[in-house]
């Protein structure tokens, strides 16, 4: 991918998916199952490794 910053926005979106999903679980907005957990989990872990690929990628072609 030649464009480092598309990865961190993505990463960015989904950190944020993995932090509103649990909140909605809490608030009770969304039902508290195996499903939206998942979600959850998932997005917050892709984001975090996409984001420092981003940042990696970013860095690396800085220099």
């Amino acid at each position: 991918m030649e464009r480092p910053v598309y990865l961190m926005i993505i990463g960015f979106i989904l950190l944020v998916i993995g932090v509103i999903v649990p909140l909605l679980m809490i608030t009770g907005v969304l039902e508290t199952t195996w499903f939206w957990n998942g979600v959850a989990i998932v997005a917050q872990i892709s984001g975090l490794v996409l984001g420092l690929a981003g940042v990696g990628m970013y860095m690396a072609s800085r220099r």
